[in-house]
């Protein structure tokens, strides 16, 4: 069943101060510090979105990263991927003998949805949520 893991909140953490920072580039410093992440994870996380072609880096003074797409063109699905399997299970969690046949388990349906409206959540969100145009609050 797939929600998500710390991995991926991590890794939409770093790619959602980007979005937000989108007018220069952030060093993994900066961003861990925004986002509470240690900076060796924020460096990891940032190295696989750079090979998955997501972020853009520039080493050396002013260096940096930024998105390497328009925020618009990245859900929060597209980073999922590369972290977790999200493909939709359907593995009862009260065993497979449960949910086999006509009758499913009492569970059945409402993780159903629950996965979902989860997986339809992560791919209709996207990146341009966290623009400059769309700040927030957290505090």
């Amino acid at each position: 069943m797939f929600i998500y893991g710390k991995t991926v909140a991590h890794a939409i953490g770093v790619m959602s101060y980007l979005a937000g920072n989108s007018s220069s580039r952030a060093g993994s410093e900066e961003i861990s510090a925004a986002r509470g992440i240690s900076r060796a994870l924020t460096a990891k996380l940032l190295t696989q979105l750079a090979s998955a072609g997501f972020v853009s880096g520039q080493p050396g003074p002013g260096g940096g990263y930024t998105l390497a797409k328009p925020a618009h063109e990245i859900s929060l699905m597209d980073i999922a991927r590369l972290f977790e399997q999200t493909a939709l299970s359907s593995l009862c969690p009260l065993g497979r003998k449960w949910c086999i046949g006509k009758k499913p388990c009492p569970l059945h349906n409402t993780f159903q949805k629950m996965i979902v409206d989860n997986r339809r959540f992560m791919e209709d969100t996207r990146l341009s949520l966290f623009t400059e145009s769309q700040q927030f609050d957290c505090t």
